[in-house]
């Protein structure tokens, strides 16, 4: 089993940045990638960035040049960090880790870009 417990959310103004991070717990050993997706207020979840185990990195165009994902293997997290914010990127930011064919989720954070 794998827990993921994200952090790192709030308030920001347009423009301000945020970082948020994601740690894993339980079977760290089994997670293959890692990645963010993020959920704004009456629309779907959409998927923001991914890491792989060898630190391949995709993001969504709409982040692309203002997001970046990383990962710390010895500390079992993946941050994003996030410049240049923007109202339309308030949402709540999930983490997931795709574990032994299944994917997991944390409970979320929330970002608030006010403009």
């Amino acid at each position: 089993q794998v827990h993921l417990v994200e952090s790192g959310g709030g308030l920001v103004q347009a423009g301000g940045s945020l970082r948020l991070s994601c740690a894993a717990s339980g079977s760290t050993s089994n997670i293959v990638t890692m990645g963010w997706y993020r959920q704004a207020p009456g629309k779907q979840r959409e998927w923001v960035a991914t890491i792989s185990s060898a630190e391949y990195t995709n993001y969504a165009d709409s982040v692309k040049g203002r997001f970046t994902i990383s990962r710390d293997n010895a500390k079992n997290t993946v941050y994003l960090q996030m410049n240049s914010l923007k109202p339309e990127d308030t949402a709540v930011y999930y983490c997931n880790a795709y574990v032994m064919a299944t994917l997991i989720w944390g409970q979320g954070t929330q970002v608030t870009v006010s403009s």
